[in-house]
């Protein structure tokens, strides 16, 4: 399934957010509609939020991701590793968040073929500057935005396990199942493998 996207600054409130993507898949598992997981989630706190309004600022980004991952990633997603999950989040993330994945397909892919394990500020400073050049919509953001989404994407990198410590530079290849590379593959998205660095 192809999602058309637009970019998109939504991640920065709602960055990586693999539990609650978790505790949505293993509902529509159950088969609950998308509304009674929404209701349910509202309801029972099912995220487990201190703060409600959190619950609806981060739901619909939770419900893009689980809709873009099939049965077969769902089952792997809840019944695998952590690891698997977190690869599959990871997937999930880029397969809703355009520009999360050309940075992942422009700066961190070509970092790992370049053997190159270092992200630097400028190397996020001169993926936004090239995007606010192409893309009016990105020119338009605030600064202030912009610095969010920096943050958020290094907090998507980190807690996916490609950077190392959350306030470093150094980057760590993910080591991918051979069953969602596989599958990522079949199902003719073998680019997101890529941008994961394979």
């Amino acid at each position: 399934m192809t999602i058309e996207l637009e970019y998109s600054s939504s991640l920065n409130g709602a960055s990586n957010l693999l539990f609650e993507l978790k505790q949505v898949v293993k509902l529509q598992r159950m088969g609950l509609s998308a509304q009674e997981i929404r209701s349910k989630v509202v309801d029972e706190n099912v995220f487990q939020f201190e703060n409600k309004g959190r619950i609806t600022r981060t739901l619909p980004s939770v419900m893009r991701r689980a809709k873009a991952i099939d049965p077969t990633l769902a089952s792997l997603m809840t019944e695998g590793s952590i690891e698997m999950g977190k690869v599959i989040n990871l997937y999930a993330i880029m397969k809703t968040d355009l520009l999360f994945y050309e940075f992942m397909d422009e700066v961190i892919s070509e970092k790992f073929q370049n053997n190159d394990y270092l992200i630097e500020k400028r190397d996020i400073n001169l993926f936004f500057t090239n995007k606010s050049e192409q893309s009016e919509k990105v020119a338009g953001w605030s600064d202030i935005n912009i610095e969010k989404l920096k943050r958020a994407f290094m907090q998507v990198l980190f807690e996916s396990g490609l950077l190392k410590d959350r306030r470093g530079k150094e980057l760590d290849r993910l080591i991918i199942d051979e069953q969602i590379k596989d599958h990522l593959i079949r199902i003719g998205d073998a680019r997101y493998v890529r941008a994961m660095g394979e």
